[in-house]
Protein backbone atom coordinates (compact mmCIF):
# COMPACT_ATOMS: atom_id res chain seq x y z
CA UNK A 1 0.00 0.00 0.00
CA UNK A 2 1.36 3.42 -0.97
CA UNK A 3 2.27 5.72 1.91
CA UNK A 4 4.20 8.56 0.23
CA UNK A 5 3.54 9.61 -3.35
CA UNK A 6 5.49 12.37 -5.07
CA UNK A 7 4.32 13.58 -8.48
CA UNK A 8 6.24 15.83 -10.88
CA UNK A 9 8.04 17.55 -8.01
CA UNK A 10 10.17 20.49 -9.11
CA UNK A 11 12.16 22.61 -6.68
CA UNK A 12 14.13 25.80 -7.02
CA UNK A 13 16.68 27.83 -5.11
CA UNK A 14 16.23 31.31 -6.48
CA UNK A 15 16.19 30.97 -10.25
CA UNK A 16 18.10 27.66 -10.21
CA UNK A 17 15.98 24.56 -10.73
CA UNK A 18 17.29 21.65 -8.64
CA UNK A 19 14.58 18.99 -9.03
CA UNK A 20 13.48 18.38 -12.60
CA UNK A 21 10.14 16.67 -12.00
CA UNK A 22 10.45 13.77 -9.56
CA UNK A 23 7.92 10.93 -9.39
CA UNK A 24 8.33 8.35 -6.63
CA UNK A 25 6.42 6.26 -4.14
CA UNK A 26 7.27 4.72 -0.77
CA UNK A 27 5.06 1.94 0.51
CA UNK A 28 4.00 1.43 4.11
CA UNK A 29 6.88 -0.11 6.04
CA UNK A 30 9.17 0.08 3.01
CA UNK A 31 12.83 1.10 3.21
CA UNK A 32 14.09 3.07 0.23
CA UNK A 33 17.67 4.18 -0.41
CA UNK A 34 18.14 7.58 -2.04
CA UNK A 35 21.48 7.65 -3.85
CA UNK A 36 23.60 10.01 -5.92
CA UNK A 37 26.69 12.16 -5.83
CA UNK A 38 26.81 15.41 -3.88
CA UNK A 39 24.77 18.18 -5.43
CA UNK A 40 22.41 15.91 -7.36
CA UNK A 41 19.27 16.88 -5.43
CA UNK A 42 18.93 14.29 -2.66
CA UNK A 43 18.75 16.74 0.23
CA UNK A 44 16.53 19.08 -1.77
CA UNK A 45 14.13 16.20 -2.40
CA UNK A 46 13.88 15.32 1.29
CA UNK A 47 13.52 18.97 2.28
CA UNK A 48 10.85 19.47 -0.38
CA UNK A 49 8.81 16.56 0.98
CA UNK A 50 9.07 18.16 4.44
CA UNK A 51 7.93 21.54 3.10
CA UNK A 52 11.28 23.17 3.84
CA UNK A 53 11.93 24.34 0.26
CA UNK A 54 9.57 27.27 -0.34
CA UNK A 55 9.76 27.38 -4.13
CA UNK A 56 8.49 24.11 -5.56
CA UNK A 57 5.71 22.72 -7.74
CA UNK A 58 4.11 19.31 -8.11
CA UNK A 59 2.32 17.21 -5.51
CA UNK A 60 3.26 15.40 -2.31
CA UNK A 61 0.70 12.97 -0.92
CA UNK A 62 0.88 11.14 2.41
CA UNK A 63 -1.55 8.25 2.84
CA UNK A 64 -3.79 9.86 0.23
CA UNK A 65 -3.70 13.30 1.87
CA UNK A 66 -2.32 16.24 -0.09
CA UNK A 67 0.43 17.76 2.09
CA UNK A 68 2.10 19.78 -0.67
CA UNK A 69 1.29 23.22 0.72
CA UNK A 70 1.33 22.42 4.42
CA UNK A 71 3.82 23.96 6.84
CA UNK A 72 6.73 21.71 7.94
CA UNK A 73 5.38 21.38 11.47
CA UNK A 74 1.99 20.29 10.09
CA UNK A 75 3.68 17.74 7.83
CA UNK A 76 5.55 16.39 10.85
CA UNK A 77 2.28 16.05 12.76
CA UNK A 78 0.76 14.30 9.74
CA UNK A 79 3.26 11.45 10.18
CA UNK A 80 6.69 12.24 8.71
CA UNK A 81 9.77 12.23 10.94
CA UNK A 82 12.81 14.28 9.92
CA UNK A 83 16.48 13.43 10.59
CA UNK A 84 18.42 16.28 8.94
CA UNK A 85 22.03 16.33 7.86
CA UNK A 86 23.94 17.92 10.71
CA UNK A 87 21.46 16.46 13.24
CA UNK A 88 19.98 19.74 14.47
CA UNK A 89 19.66 18.79 18.14
CA UNK A 90 19.26 21.41 20.85
CA UNK A 91 22.60 21.57 22.62
CA UNK A 92 21.29 23.51 25.61
CA UNK A 93 18.63 20.88 26.36
CA UNK A 94 19.23 17.51 27.98
CA UNK A 95 18.81 14.26 26.09
CA UNK A 96 15.47 13.66 27.80
CA UNK A 97 14.28 17.19 27.03
CA UNK A 98 15.24 16.83 23.36
CA UNK A 99 13.13 13.68 23.19
CA UNK A 100 10.12 14.80 25.22
CA UNK A 101 9.67 18.02 23.26
CA UNK A 102 9.03 15.95 20.09
CA UNK A 103 6.52 13.54 21.62
CA UNK A 104 3.35 13.03 19.59
CA UNK A 105 0.63 10.44 19.83
CA UNK A 106 0.43 8.61 16.52
CA UNK A 107 -0.90 5.52 14.84
CA UNK A 108 2.39 4.03 13.67
CA UNK A 109 3.52 2.78 17.04
CA UNK A 110 3.92 3.46 20.72
CA UNK A 111 7.23 5.29 20.67
CA UNK A 112 7.86 7.00 23.98
CA UNK A 113 10.86 7.59 26.23
CA UNK A 114 11.06 4.03 27.51
CA UNK A 115 10.95 2.51 24.04
CA UNK A 116 13.53 4.94 22.62
CA UNK A 117 15.81 4.25 25.57
CA UNK A 118 15.48 0.52 24.97
CA UNK A 119 16.48 1.10 21.36
CA UNK A 120 19.37 3.37 22.42
CA UNK A 121 20.66 2.29 25.87
CA UNK A 122 23.48 4.81 25.51
CA UNK A 123 20.96 7.65 25.45
CA UNK A 124 19.45 6.38 28.68
CA UNK A 125 22.91 6.48 30.27
CA UNK A 126 23.34 10.06 29.01
CA UNK A 127 19.76 11.21 29.58
CA UNK A 128 20.76 14.08 31.92
CA UNK A 129 23.57 15.36 29.69
CA UNK A 130 23.16 18.33 27.41
CA UNK A 131 23.02 17.77 23.68
CA UNK A 132 26.32 19.60 23.27
CA UNK A 133 28.02 17.04 25.53
CA UNK A 134 27.25 14.08 23.27
CA UNK A 135 29.54 12.45 20.75
CA UNK A 136 28.62 12.53 17.06
CA UNK A 137 27.23 9.02 17.23
CA UNK A 138 25.17 9.81 20.32
CA UNK A 139 23.82 12.93 18.65
CA UNK A 140 22.70 10.87 15.65
CA UNK A 141 21.01 8.39 17.97
CA UNK A 142 19.27 11.32 19.65
CA UNK A 143 18.11 12.77 16.33
CA UNK A 144 16.67 9.42 15.23
CA UNK A 145 15.10 8.94 18.66
CA UNK A 146 13.55 12.40 18.48
CA UNK A 147 12.02 11.54 15.09
CA UNK A 148 10.61 8.30 16.51
CA UNK A 149 9.03 10.21 19.40
CA UNK A 150 6.67 11.78 16.85
CA UNK A 151 5.35 8.25 16.16
CA UNK A 152 5.82 8.66 12.41
CA UNK A 153 4.65 6.48 9.56
CA UNK A 154 7.74 7.54 7.57
CA UNK A 155 11.18 8.87 8.52
CA UNK A 156 13.34 10.88 6.13
CA UNK A 157 17.03 10.46 7.02
CA UNK A 158 19.65 12.68 5.39
CA UNK A 159 23.18 11.22 5.70
CA UNK A 160 22.51 8.48 8.22
CA UNK A 161 26.15 7.79 9.15
CA UNK A 162 28.12 10.79 7.87
CA UNK A 163 31.19 11.52 9.98
CA UNK A 164 30.71 8.54 12.28
CA UNK A 165 33.35 5.97 13.19
CA UNK A 166 32.79 2.60 11.46
CA UNK A 167 31.69 0.81 14.63
CA UNK A 168 29.23 3.58 15.49
CA UNK A 169 27.93 3.57 11.93
CA UNK A 170 27.20 -0.14 12.26
CA UNK A 171 25.11 0.62 15.34
CA UNK A 172 23.05 3.06 13.26
CA UNK A 173 22.50 0.47 10.52
CA UNK A 174 21.38 -2.08 13.10
CA UNK A 175 19.02 0.54 14.53
CA UNK A 176 17.45 1.11 11.12
CA UNK A 177 16.89 -2.63 10.80
CA UNK A 178 15.08 -2.61 14.16
CA UNK A 179 12.97 0.36 13.06
CA UNK A 180 12.06 -1.61 9.98
CA UNK A 181 10.80 -4.44 12.16
CA UNK A 182 8.49 -1.92 13.86
CA UNK A 183 6.84 -1.14 10.51
CA UNK A 184 8.11 2.43 10.12
CA UNK A 185 8.99 3.30 6.52
CA UNK A 186 12.23 5.13 5.73
CA UNK A 187 13.71 7.13 2.87
CA UNK A 188 17.45 7.23 3.58
CA UNK A 189 20.39 9.12 2.11
CA UNK A 190 23.91 7.87 2.84
CA UNK A 191 27.22 7.53 1.04
CA UNK A 192 27.76 3.96 2.27
CA UNK A 193 26.02 2.24 -0.61
CA UNK A 194 26.93 -1.28 0.50
CA UNK A 195 25.46 -0.94 3.99
CA UNK A 196 22.46 1.02 2.82
CA UNK A 197 21.64 -1.47 0.08
CA UNK A 198 21.56 -4.29 2.62
CA UNK A 199 18.65 -2.75 4.51
CA UNK A 200 16.80 -1.16 1.59
CA UNK A 201 13.94 -2.77 -0.30
CA UNK A 202 14.55 -0.48 -3.27
CA UNK A 203 17.03 2.11 -4.45
CA UNK A 204 16.40 5.41 -6.21
CA UNK A 205 19.34 7.21 -7.81
CA UNK A 206 19.39 10.90 -8.68
CA UNK A 207 21.59 12.75 -11.16
CA UNK A 208 21.15 16.45 -11.81
CA UNK A 209 17.76 16.47 -10.15
CA UNK A 210 16.30 13.58 -12.14
CA UNK A 211 15.83 9.88 -11.37
CA UNK A 212 18.27 7.79 -13.40
CA UNK A 213 17.58 4.46 -11.69
CA UNK A 214 14.78 2.95 -9.64
CA UNK A 215 14.68 -0.70 -8.66
CA UNK A 216 16.00 -3.29 -6.24
CA UNK A 217 19.49 -3.05 -4.78
CA UNK A 218 20.36 -6.32 -6.53
CA UNK A 219 19.36 -4.83 -9.87
CA UNK A 220 21.56 -1.82 -9.21
CA UNK A 221 24.55 -3.94 -8.18
CA UNK A 222 24.14 -5.80 -11.47
CA UNK A 223 24.86 -2.53 -13.32
CA UNK A 224 28.46 -1.68 -12.37
CA UNK A 225 28.72 0.97 -15.08
CA UNK A 226 25.83 2.86 -13.49
CA UNK A 227 27.41 2.63 -10.04
CA UNK A 228 30.72 3.89 -11.39
CA UNK A 229 29.15 6.75 -13.33
CA UNK A 230 26.84 8.05 -10.62
CA UNK A 231 28.45 6.91 -7.35
CA UNK A 232 32.11 6.47 -8.28
CA UNK A 233 32.10 2.83 -7.11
Amino acid sequence: MTLLKVENLKAYYGDSQVLQGIDLVVGRGEHVALLGRNGMGKTTLLRSVMGLVPKRTGAVMLAGRDITDLAPETIARAGIGWVPEGRGIFGSLSVSENLVMAARTGTAGDWGLDKVYRLFPRLYERRSHGGHQLSGGEQQMLTIGRALMTNPDLILIDEATEGLAPMVAQDIWRTLELIREEGVATLVVDKDFRSLSRIADRAIMLAKGSIVFEGTSAALVAQPSLLEKHLGL
